[in-house]
């Protein structure tokens, strides 16, 4: 089965950011978002892919 994709308020949750962080930085950030339709969203392996890369735990 695969994972739910992530919306922008999962990612905020997940980062502990707030929602205007996100949608203000996703592009500068390099935050793994595609466009489907209108919305941003994220599969959760390329989030922790993304954390990794930014030297988080």
């Amino acid at each position: 089965m695969r994972a739910k994709l992530m919306t922008v308020d999962d990612v905020a949750d997940y980062l502990n950011k707030p929602r205007s962080w996100v949608y203000g930085n996703w592009k500068d950030e390099q935050i793994p978002f595609r466009k489907v339709g209108q919305s941003l969203r994220c599969r959760p392996t390329d989030l922790d892919r993304w954390l990794d890369e930014q030297g988080a735990a």
